[in-house]
């Protein structure tokens, strides 16, 4: 990503809240064949020190990527969205486009069989739990177990990551509300990003 110091996104804990509230990921590796990408849901590993992924992939996703033998990228994408030059003061000509995103870099492992359901499972749970009557793997386990067989979980220590939260931070104070309060109406989760970096503690 281009590098633009008031953009920087240095907080491992930010990157947790992005992966946390966006977990639909995307995995890219440079293999032997080339450059090859999917796309997964991902959790964080909340037993571990470090910024820490879980994740599953369905085979032969695995053997594509040659998982577990090189380094990966992993993009996440939070809010985003075009800015118009219209919401600025007048005269102003260029658009943009506001975005949180972070780039995670690490070298997955390869997770047991055992431990690769508790990680479905644990996906599982985490996404049926908004739902009403959400169910579990466990409601009929032994059927979970065989569809399971076909996916590979995986566990990746992120090794650095470069994260960008673009909130039209370069704008004076009047113009950024003014941008957020326009985004309010189609992009929530955006507006309210930009508000957010505006006061921390709201």
């Amino acid at each position: 990503m281009r590098h633009s110091p008031r953009y920087l996104m240095d907080d491992p804990d930010e990157v947790r809240r992005l992966v946390e509230r966006h977990p639909w990921a995307t995995f890219v590796t440079a293999t032997s064949q080339g450059l090859v990408a999917s796309h997964y849901p991902i959790l964080l590993d909340d037993s571990a020190p470090d910024l820490t992924i879980l994740s599953h992939f369905g085979r032969p996703d695995d053997e594509l990527h040659e998982l577990g033998q090189h380094q990966v990228l992993v993009i996440v994408q939070g809010p985003h969205d075009y800015v118009s030059p219209s919401w600025y003061a007048p005269g102003e000509v260029i658009p943009t486009w506001n975005h949180v995103t972070a780039h995670l870099y690490g070298t997955p492992v390869l997770l047991g069989e055992e431990e690769n359901f508790g990680v479905l499972a644990r996906l599982t749970d985490q996404f049926e739990q908004h739902h009403p009557h959400g169910r579990a793997l466990a409601d009929d386990e032994a059927r979970a177990r065989r569809v399971a067989k076909g996916t590979v979980g995986l566990r990746m220590r992120v090794d650095r990551f470069d994260a960008r939260a673009k909130l039209s931070q370069d704008k004076p104070p009047a113009t950024r509300d003014n941008v957020a309060a326009h985004l309010a109406a189609t992009n929530p989760a955006l507006a309210d990003e930009m508000r957010r970096r505006r006061d921390p503690d709201a």
